[in-house]
Formats: C-alpha cells, sequence, structure tokens
C-alpha cells in the first residue's frame, strides 16, 4: 500500500491525537482557557454579526481548484475550527472570531477564520502573533509527537491591504502518512483572517501560487 493511500489530512492526525490524549490536545488548564474564551467570542461575535459589522469570507468558488472535485462551503459559524487550534492555540484566549469550512469529495478540506479586535493597531499585533504561531508550528508538531517530522516553507509576503504571508507545512508520521497543508495570514484595518488548504501529499502537490491568490482575495474581501 503506498504512502499516499495510507495518509490521512493534518486534520484526521490532530483529532486522532486529542482522541487518544496525546500532547497535541493541549495542557489541561490551556483547553479550559480556550473553551471559555470560545463561549465569550461566541456572544460578542454574534452580536457583532447582527449589527452588520463582521467581514466577508470566501466563497467556495474561490478556493485553489481541485482537479476532480468541486469544493462546497460550510456556514459562517461561530469560534475556532478544530484543524487550527493546535497552532494558533497560544493565541487564541480573549478574541471574537468567526470561520467557514470547504470540504471537496475528497480528502482536501480548507478553513477560514476571521477575528475582528477593536483596533487596526491590536490587529497587527494578532497578525504578528498569528505568524509567529505557525511559523512555530513544525517544531511544536515534533515536540509533541517524536513520532512525526514537520516543515514548514515561507512563501513570503503578499501585497494586499496591510500585508499578508504565506506558509506551507508537511507532516509526516513513522507509520508513512504524509500531509501537506498551506497557511496564510492577512490583515485589513481591525480584521485578521487565517486561510487552511489541506491534503495528503507533500511540497510537490502544494497549490501554492493559486493558494495565494485565494488568500488575496480573502483580503480583499474582509472589508
Amino acid at each position: 500500500m503506498s504512502k499516499r493511500t495510507r495518509a490521512a489530512s493534518l486534520t484526521t492526525f490532530v483529532a486522532a491525537s486529542v482522541a487518544f490524549g496525546a500532547v497535541l490536545a493541549g495542557p489541561a488548564d490551556a483547553t479550559g482557557k480556550d473553551t471559555s474564551a470560545s463561549k465569550h467570542a461566541s456572544t460578542n461575535a454574534s452580536a457583532k454579526v447582527k449589527a452588520g459589522a463582521w467581514p466577508k469570507f470566501l466563497s467556495a468558488s474561490q478556493l485553489p481548484p481541485h482537479p476532480s472535485s468541486s469544493w462546497r462551503a460550510g456556514k459562517v459559524t461561530d469560534g475556532v475550527p478544530d484543524e487550527l487550534r493546535f497552532c494558533i492555540q497560544d493565541t487564541l484566549p480573549g478574541y471574537d472570531s468567526r470561520y467557514r469550512d470547504f470540504r471537496t469529495d475528497l480528502e482536501t478540506n480548507a478553513q477560514q477564520l476571521t477575528f475582528v479586535v477593536g483596533s487596526s493597531a491590536k490587529a497587527k499585533a494578532l497578525a504578528t502573533r498569528l505568524n509567529k504561531d505557525i511559523r512555530a508550528c513544525a517544531t511544536r508538531i515534533e515536540q509533541s509527537d517524536p513520532e512525526t517530522e514537520a516543515a514548514l516553507k515561507d512563501y513570503g509576503k503578499l501585497s494586499v491591504e496591510e500585508g499578508a504571508h504565506a506558509y506551507g507545512l508537511h507532516t509526516e508520521t513513522s507509520w508513512g502518512a504524509t500531509d501537506i497543508n498551506l497557511y496564510s495570514v492577512g490583515r485589513d484595518g481591525r480584521a485578521v483572517t487565517l486561510v487552511r488548504w489541506g491534503q495528503m501529499g507533500d511540497f510537490s502537490d502544494a497549490p501554492v501560487k493559486a493558494f495565494k491568490k485565494t488568500t488575496t482575495t480573502a483580503v480583499n474581501k474582509l472589508y
């Protein structure tokens, strides 16, 4: 059986680790803080949505094209998707956030997570922290699970609004599961958005050019 056949997405990798009580779930006290913050964020986020203050999200057609399956977009939801928690868990508490899931008929999936904060200065600081979290995620994965090797590629800055940055993260387990994920962080005024795309594979399978286009669209749509 090939590595590709045996592989699971990073989503599955993280979920399985949490289910078995592995370190990817984070310390118990950190999880508690995050749950409380998510409830607080959901209440505030809902109020802002009713007031019409929330930025727009990507549509399914704006994701990197899949060669054999169309994208489907879920509803915009308060909180933070599980697929993003591990890499950015240190930054999460205290911020209002909403997200949207995207799926194909195969293993490829994506999320867009957007924060709205009180000022442009706070948004800049938040974007800086999220970029730092993503750059540190490969090391965190390897420290959390000795059976997994992780590597990060920096795909550079994007010239859009107050700026964006794109990255690639490849993970491979000792039993052969190999996954590629693309991340980007962008900012426009008081809004910061994080986009993740992922599937089985390695860096050669990553649609970097298309993902950068998706990121540019995501940031432009914020306001």
